[in-house]
């Protein structure tokens, strides 16, 4: 591997300010300090959750920042201290980019709850750039027969279908309905189907369907023809349904559809409230969890299920230079169903 000369530069896809719009501009080549590594980037995953960066959703965004939390690439260099890692091994930062390991849920070993989660990309320069810095703890090896494109989504929408359902609840042969075929839904239908489910995939419009089928759904439910609660109780009721797609309507349209002991899982972020009424929920022991994302633990075993069982994201590539273009076609909804940049 080629040293970085000192003083180099780099192209990154930067915000200068929230609404300002992705960018890109030179920036110098990072030296990681004790405790980080550096990762030379060959792609990054567009997510919905880089919205955040882009239009200013949380309170506090250190700006200019770099976005971009599905990172696939090498080790280039190492900060003092770093021992796990060598140079020149193929990892992954996602979601969970670095927590405290002192807060209370941290002491507890949860730490993707933990009170001060870094996420890359928005606590630090994320990955739309060729090279970026990472603490140690955010680290993720990449199994070998993956290519870093079909990586790069599993390391968040990947990792947080896999885990949401693995941890559900549901059992072999349990009715899982999977509401949305998007980005999220695309990968659910797929990890769903390999765990031994019967899966029940609800979309908009019947020209779905086929592709609902090919992923891996043993039933599809057109959400603008029939009303999915009650097909899905005609199926016997939902021992989970997972909530992907970002449309408050059409998840409370889901909740009726609940078997006993059934669990509404909460993985898409939606801006407005769900409609639900204490009896939906107390009749049958019901409940409504929100899923709140994943360990770099849980998107090891995550990469590897998906590696073992050829679970695979449906992906369009645009070269670091087009981002803004990426971006743009991922918030449109009308891309098939990721979008990843390549460096």
């Amino acid at each position: 591997m080629a040293a970085v000369v000192a003083g180099a530069t780099m192209k990154a896809a930067q915000v200068a300010a929230a609404g300002a719009g992705l960018k890109i501009v030179e920036l110098p080549i990072p030296t990681p300090a004790p405790g980080q590594i550096r990762i030379k980037i060959h792609a990054c995953g567009v997510c919905h959750s880089d919205a955040i960066i882009l239009q200013g959703l949380r309170p506090g965004i250190r700006y200019p920042i770099v976005p971009g939390h599905e990172v696939a690439g090498v080790v280039d260099a190492l900060g003092a201290g770093v021992t796990e890692w060598r140079e020149g091994q193929r990892v992954g930062v996602g979601w969970h980019g670095g927590h405290d390991g002192t807060c209370r849920e941290c002491l507890r070993g949860d730490f993707r709850l933990c009170r001060n989660e870094k996420n890359p990309g928005l606590s630090y320069d994320g990955g739309y750039q060729e090279y970026m810095l990472a603490p140690v703890e955010a680290l993720v090896p990449l199994p070998a027969s993956l290519s870093d494109v079909d990586a790069a989504p599993l390391l968040c929408a990947g990792s947080a279908t896999f885990n949401a359902l693995r941890r559900s609840g549901a059992s072999p042969g349990d009715l899982v309905a999977m509401q949305g075929i998007g980005g999220l839904g695309h990968l659910g239908i797929q990890f769903a189907n390999k765990f031994g489910y019967k899966v029940a995939a609800v979309g908009r419009g019947a020209q779905i369907e086929p592709l609902a089928i090919r992923l891996g759904a043993d039933v599809y439910i057109d959400s603008k023809a029939k009303n999915p609660a009650e097909e899905l109780q005609k199926l016997g009721g939902a021992r989970v349904i997972v909530a992907t797609a970002p449309d408050s309507k059409a998840m409370t349209q889901l909740i009726g559809g609940l078997g006993p002991n059934g669990v509404f899982l909460l993985v898409g972020v939606a801006p407005d409230p769900i409609e639900v009424t204490p009896g939906q929920l107390i009749r049958g022991g019901k409940a409504m969890l929100g899923w709140a994302g994943v360990t770099p633990a849980d998107s090891d075993d995550a990469l590897r299920f998906a590696e073992l069982r050829g679970v695979r994201a449906m992906i369009e590539t645009y070269p670091l230079e087009k981002a803004a273009e990426a971006y743009a076609r991922m918030m449109s909804g009308k891309a098939e169903f990721r979008v990843v940049l390549t460096m």
